[in-house]
């Protein structure tokens, strides 16, 4: 299991970790926002949208369902439990376009999705799937797959209270049609989602700051350079300046900024995360497939020294 910091594939992270009860981790399976990527220049960052595995101890959580949730069911093949929570942040494109080429969902009958989303004034999303998952949009309907999808809304901000008891702290975000933060706590550990969202005025948000507040980890949409943002302003998104302005004001130890630009190449993102690090040591721009054990302290390597062997 990486540090944070680090960008060390999944291929070379111990699996023992992730089954610790008194670890709480974190696996970028998708890092890109807007729309997959591909070629040489997205090898070390990745070219997937947003897909995140979160392990409180053995239990798991993936939120968002975008082209990275592909990669996630080859992984684990048969090794995720019966029943999944899939939380979503929102349900744009980028976020959902993974879901009918998820394994459990395309391959195992007895397998249930519960979906959760929070966006949507209390709606769940079952029909926004239903009308993206069918012709002339799609081919087949996610009636026709084999898995079980069960459904749940509920409203940003309430907290999710499982059948385990298990507990994850929401917010809602700014961003067009709304957008999901989540608040994980484990074994004393904190873990923030923060994305989608565009920074407001004033920054930061006091309701967010309480939110994020001495977060061992904060994952934070930092899509646009300062230079890009004025052009894009309500589109959605923001930039690692205000995502490290949030985390100093907030006690937060380390941010691990996502959502990346289609166009920023690997090269462009090295730039930026040494222009990052220069203000926030402990930051870093997420990596696909990455792996991270929330809480641990940042290993001394420079995150480009440890690109990606996958």
């Amino acid at each position: 299991m990486c540090a944070f910091g680090s960008g060390v594939s999944d291929l070379a992270a111990p699996e023992h970790a992730e089954t610790s009860d008194s670890v709480l981790s974190l696996r970028f399976w998708g890092v890109r926002g807007s729309t997959p990527v591909s070629g040489p220049d997205y090898l070390e960052f990745g070219g997937n949208t947003p897909c995140l595995e979160i392990r409180c101890g053995r239990r798991l959580f993936i939120l968002d369902a975008g082209s990275g949730l592909n990669a996630c069911g080859l992984h684990h093949r048969t090794g995720l439990p019966q029943e999944i929570d899939l939380l979503f942040s929102h349900l744009h494109l980028d976020h959902t376009a993974g879901l009918p080429f998820f394994k459990p969902v395309v391959l195992d009958p007895n397998r249930t999705i519960n979906t959760y989303c929070g966006n949507l004034d209390g709606t769940c999303a079952k029909a926004t799937l239903d009308r993206l998952f069918s012709p002339p949009l799609f081919p087949v309907t996610l009636d026709c797959m084999p898995a079980r999808l069960a459904h749940h809304g509920f409203r940003a901000g309430e907290p999710l209270v499982f059948a385990d008891g298990s507990r994850v702290e929401t917010i809602l975000l700014n961003h067009p049609q709304g957008s999901t933060g989540y608040r994980f706590e484990h074994a004393g550990r904190r873990l923030c989602i923060i994305s989608d969202i565009e920074h407001s005025d004033p920054w930061p948000d006091p309701a967010l700051m309480e939110f994020v507040r001495g977060a061992d980890l904060m994952v934070y949409d930092g899509m646009f350079t300062e230079g890009e943002y004025p052009v894009c302003r309500g589109w959605g998104h923001s930039t690692w300046q205000k995502g490290a302005e949030l985390a100093q004001a907030a006690d937060v130890a380390a941010m691990a900024i996502m959502h990346l630009h289609p166009a920023h190449t690997d090269a462009m993102l090295r730039r930026i995360e040494a222009e990052m690090q220069a203000v926030m040591p402990k930051a870093f721009i997420a990596r696909e497939r990455q792996v991270i054990e929330v809480g641990v302290p940042a290993i001394d390597a420079p995150v480009r020294e440890l690109a990606q062997t996958a």
